[in-house]
């Protein structure tokens, strides 16, 4: 039985794709043959200081504040500290457990104050190190974007050179590894879906209740994006291309976000504002019903390391608009299996949009397409699979 350390700097409750990754994957591995253990951020203080989700016992550290919430302009002044001092309390922490119950590997989740955290321990412990990356941000931009960075550069480096194999979840991720001078073991294996989860039917009840909520009436072509709500993620797009298209086209953002007052600024500013709908924060398991009453699914990305929501829009049967950026050219191919538009360009959303609403038989093929391809590929049965046979396994 193998015994496998977590680092994340955050998990559930607090969820993105990363979040979603590891316990998609760990829920899907004998718990026989492995044991998952996970040292993280507390930040909220309702939560337990240890905690059983899935097949991961979860250790939470660090100072907490009551109802917090995960945003990098948003989070309370003592949980910012509690993240810089990250590489420190999880490394003391991951000692006393290794006293407890030796560990085989650890995991460490991004290159981020979780690296840190893995490295000091791997060192410490001696123990091999599995490196996931899902940020699609390149190295040298981070760089130049985070001045601590460019101070500590050549012991951040170490969080990659240190690595016994580096797991990527786009071509894209990998190439840049080349770019911090990494020679070492790469997989790529990518993020997935529940295909079971996101194609099954969704009752017409539901969808009814869904429709009446958010004002959908018969004619009306739903947008769809799930995004958290900041200037520079692509939102702002949609909404400026929604002045180019016909009226009964809506656009329905599930996701919060620090600039969302902002963005209801500007779909008031350029007259869309009836047309914006804020469904506000959405959990991960109700995203299918979201998706059931949604006729097109819009994400123009500025960056993007893989993008999980495009594969579940795809299972979903949900056609799909992404630009040519990161790892979305791995899964996205025009007329095929999705259309592109361009970077910051509202006017090429619109045009894409209105090339689905004139040519259903495109619709049609897209959606057959991306249903095969997610079912084909992307599965997180399939997917835990792959993490077993390329990286567990093989440590």
């Amino acid at each position: 039985m193998k015994r496998v350390l977590i680092f994340s700097l955050a998990y559930h409750p607090f969820v993105g794709g990363a979040e979603v990754a590891i316990k998609e994957i760990t829920d899907r591995l004998d718990t026989k043959e492995y044991v998952f253990e996970m040292i993280t951020l507390r930040f909220d203080r309702n939560l337990p200081k240890v905690e059983h989700i899935g097949n991961i016992i979860v250790y939470r550290v660090g100072f907490s504040v009551r109802g917090a919430k995960v945003s990098d302009r948003s989070l309370p002044f003592f949980c910012k500290v509690a993240k810089v001092l990250f590489p420190l309390t999880s490394f003391l922490k991951a000692s006393s457990l290794h006293r407890r119950g030796a560990y085989n590997m650890v995991w460490a989740m991004m290159a981020n104050q979780a690296g840190f955290g893995a490295l000091f321990f791997s060192w410490y412990a001696k123990v091999p190190m599995v490196l996931e990356l899902q940020d699609g941000h390149a190295f040298q931009d981070m760089k130049s974007r985070q001045p601590v960075l460019r101070l500590l550069w050549s012991l951040y480096r170490k969080i990659y050179m240190h690595a016994t194999v580096v797991k990527c979840i786009s071509n894209f991720i990998a190439k840049e590894l080349s770019g911090i001078g990494y020679g070492g073991r790469v997989e790529i294996i990518p993020n997935g879906v529940d295909v079971a989860k996101f194609s099954a039917p969704v009752p017409q009840e539901k969808q009814r209740k869904l429709k009446g909520q958010f004002g959908k009436s018969e004619g009306d072509i739903f947008l769809f994006t799930a995004s958290r709500l900041v200037l520079s993620r692509g939102v702002e797009d949609i909404i400026h291309a929604l002045s180019r298209l016909p009226l009964q086209v809506k656009l329905l953002i599930a996701g919060e976000g620090e600039d969302k007052a902002k963005l209801q600024h500007m779909a008031n500013e350029i007259g869309v504002s009836e047309r914006v709908i804020f469904a506000g924060y959405v959990s991960h398991n109700e995203l299918p019903a979201l998706l059931s009453i949604s006729d097109i699914f819009v994400r123009p990305s500025i960056i993007e390391g893989m993008g999980n929501a495009f594969i579940e829009a795809f299972a979903a049967g949900v056609p799909i608009i992404g630009t040519p950026v990161g790892g979305i050219p791995d899964f996205l191919f025009d007329g095929k299996t999705g259309i592109f538009c361009q970077v910051r360009d509202p006017a090429s959303i619109a045009k894409a949009v209105e090339r689905y609403l004139g040519d259903s038989i495109l619709m049609e093929r897209v959606v057959e397409n991306a249903r095969e391809l997610a079912a084909e590929k992307y599965d997180w049965r399939l997917i835990a699979l792959a993490m077993e046979d390329k990286i567990f396994s093989r440590i």
